[in-house]
């Protein structure tokens, strides 16, 4: 199969041009202006934006949490995404304490394999470090092909390793050259705030915001800072949230570190003043919470210093249902919220028609980064002869609403509901298909691939 795309405005993290692309099979085979190519497929993208497609890289499908799962599967998580123009997502595996990597990561192969609609990748969460996980490094980079490493500072007793522990992954993940991520909050300082509050009979969600204040994520980004410096470990730190760990990773580069850093739509559009509408509240628990709305210019400013390198959403949907597990006490509200269609239009909508990124930089956030950092550029992440054929034909001016009576996801609320864009992915294709156009979805579960990732390849 062929196909070819006219007249489109091609902008990539580096350019910006009106030409042709054809494509055959699943690859970008020419890129030129007036291409007269007999296609069996032809898309006219006149006054439409041409993009990579976008890479999400923190995502939570079918996830077990809190005595249930996210309420996304393989199969409508990366529907949704399609969607949205997400070509493709990471989401993490989870090592269960007392078990191996390699258990875990069959566990999750077992959910995805066969079901997913988009391309996707794996992280590895390490929850229990020790000389049999040690041993296993090797293999699930070099075999597996999964090259970073999620570890978290937070959720004492489950998933919370200790500081030798984290010294530990990070040389021996170096040694054989992937990369070390984390969830940046002090889960002490955390455990212990939830307690004095659950003592006082402080019991709404309003209260899972309140136990998580920003200095709980400032100390803890400086901390594993520290820690990759001392190990020399490539580090990245996911959903950064608030100026105060900004800071932090600014201090650092003046000893010429440099730690990537992510953070999630929601950081950059919705704020803590969320949680003062009573039990409503819930659909906005997550961890990191949102924070106070001074920190929005902060991350925006971040981005434009490239000290934030990629946009992700933590997309870890839960219904409403089970949401109200938590309704006499936030601790027991699962955590996370839905966002894995709505990152791309969000981020244009927000930033580049409200002018605080440029095109280029949008592009350069939702897609082309995260490709450098997790080994897959110029596989993916850029518009390119010889890169796979994912694209998004995007209208930069269809102004739509955000609902969840419209949304793919499969989640009963929207985070956004109401919220008016102006930016729509029109059509997005997947290796040289077309996944998704004028909101009918053209591939069926199965047709997206695992991706295997190199080792740490580009520096940003």
């Amino acid at each position: 199969m062929s196909l070819l795309i006219k007249n489109g405005r091609i902008v990539t993290a580096s350019d910006d041009y009106v030409a042709d692309i054809f494509i055959e099979a699943d690859k970008i085979t020419t890129i030129g202006k007036n291409l007269d190519m007999k296609a069996d497929q032809v898309i006219d993208a006149k006054n439409k934006l041409v993009i990579p497609g976008g890479i999400d890289p923190h995502v939570h499908l079918e996830m077990p949490f809190m005595g249930t799962f996210s309420s996304d599967n393989y199969e409508t998580g990366t529907r949704a995404a399609l969607f949205g123009g997400t070509t493709m997502v990471i989401d993490f595996v989870i090592q269960s304490q007392g078990n191996s990597l390699h258990a875990a990561l069959a566990e999750w192969q077992g959910r995805s394999d066969g079901n997913a609609l988009s391309d996707y990748s794996f992280h590895m969460a390490v929850t229990d470090f020790n000389e049999d996980t040690k041993a296993e490094i090797k293999d699930i980079i070099e075999v597996e092909g999964i090259s970073s490493f999620k570890t978290f500072m937070a959720y004492k007793g489950s998933l919370m390793i200790d500081d030798r522990q984290m010294v530990g992954l990070m040389d021996e993940v170096k040694k054989h050259g992937g990369m070390v991520s984390v969830h940046a909050t002090n889960g002490d300082i955390i455990d212990y705030l939830v307690a004095t509050n659950k003592s006082e009979g402080n019991l709404s969600p309003l209260y899972h915001y309140l136990s998580q204040p920003e200095i709980t994520e400032s100390e803890a980004t400086g901390r594993f800072a520290d820690m990759a410096y001392h190990t020399g470990v490539p580090a990245y730190v996911v959903h950064l949230t608030c100026e105060g760990a900004l800071n932090k990773i600014r201090e650092v580069a003046k000893r010429n570190q440099k730690v990537f850093v992510e953070t999630c739509i929601q950081y950059l559009t919705l704020d803590a003043s969320l949680y003062e509408r009573g039990f409503e509240a819930a659909k906005w628990v997550m961890s990191p919470p949102l924070r106070e709305k001074r920190n929005q210019a902060g991350l925006w400013a971040g981005i434009n210093q490239n000290l934030i390198q990629t946009i992700a959403t933590d997309h870890c949907p839960f219904m409403w249902e089970q949401k109200k597990k938590g309704e006499n006490d936030f601790t027991k509200i699962p955590n996370g919220q839905p966002g894995i269609e709505h990152r791309m239009e969000l981020l244009y909508s927000e930033g580049v028609c409200k002018e605080k990124i440029s095109l280029n930089k949008f592009v350069e956030i939702s897609s082309t980064n995260s490709a450098k950092i997790f080994g897959v550029f110029p596989q993916k992440g850029c518009i390119a002869v010889g890169s796979d054929a994912d694209l998004v034909i995007f209208d930069p001016n269809e102004k739509h609403v955000i609902s969840a009576k419209t949304h793919h996801m499969n989640v009963d609320y929207s985070a956004w509901e109401g919220c008016e864009v102006t930016g729509k992915c029109k059509t997005t294709i997947l290796r040289g298909k077309i996944a998704v156009h004028e909101n009918k979805v053209f591939v069926e579960k199965g047709y997206g691939k695992f991706v295997k990732r190199n080792k740490l390849s580009s520096v940003i």
